[in-house]
């Protein structure tokens, strides 16, 4: 089951997709707005899978609220023109429904939404990194941070390190960017282990603190925010 709301700023255009939201076994409609001002305070509160936009809105543009929700939500344009479907598309957009749409071509958006967020929820949940002669399993869960050590870097976990040559930008690569971030010129972190963000470090454990540079600070509260982890 997917969680969606609808922005639209005519009431009409959101009772239709009330109507054939109710016919979707997999979808739930939490609710619908007129306003993007109340979409926005809801989803602060109640991040949904899937959004449903109107493009053309008199607050802010359909286009814009794309820019402002979590790289987790996906989003499908309503709209009744079709000369935004290029730029919708280079932002990722689920799908464009172009007004009026029937139910089966709902459905077809419905079903895409499906499928996105299942790959969303299904990153890759370990890499192999190379220890001497053999390849070692590291649990992105379990990953702490990674430091850089000359030419070598230190992947952290709760448990243990492992120790292999390769070059932090190498790892930024290979670990999801939406859970590793970096909060030094030696240091990428693991968004979902840290219990305190201090002026110039950052807990991570009980006893375990990561260096952050002023820089870094500024991305790191960034990324937090437009993954809606802060106020």
């Amino acid at each position: 089951m997917i969680q969606a709301i609808a922005l639209d700023d005519e009431p009409m255009a959101l009772e239709v997709i009330r109507l054939y939201a109710e016919k979707v076994s997999f979808l739930t409609l939490a609710a619908t707005f007129e306003s993007a001002t109340d979409a926005l305070q809801f989803l602060h509160k109640h991040p949904v899978d899937l959004v449903f936009l109107d493009i053309n809105m008199p607050d802010i543009s359909g286009l814009d609220f794309s820019k402002l929700l979590p790289p987790t939500s996906g989003f499908v344009f309503t709209t009744a023109y079709s000369n935004f479907a290029v730029e919708a598309f280079q932002l990722n957009a689920v799908d464009y429904l172009i007004k009026p749409f029937d139910f089966h071509r709902f459905l077809q958006a419905c079903q895409k939404g499906y499928r996105f967020v299942k790959k969303e929820a299904a990153v890759s949940e370990y890499i192999f990194v190379k220890y001497g002669y053999d390849w070692v399993r590291i649990t992105l869960a379990d990953l702490l941070y990674v430091e850089s050590d000359g030419n070598y870097l230190k992947f952290k976990e709760k448990t243990r390190q492992t120790v292999t040559r390769m070059t932090l930008i190498e790892a930024q690569e290979l670990l999801p960017s939406n859970l590793f971030v970096r909060t030094h010129k030696s240091f990428l972190i693991n968004l979902t282990h840290i219990q305190k963000i201090e002026r110039h470090q950052i807990k991570v454990a009980s006893d375990t603190f990561v260096p952050l540079s002023s820089a870094h600070r500024i991305t790191l509260l960034e990324e937090l925010r437009r993954q809606w982890r802060v106020a």
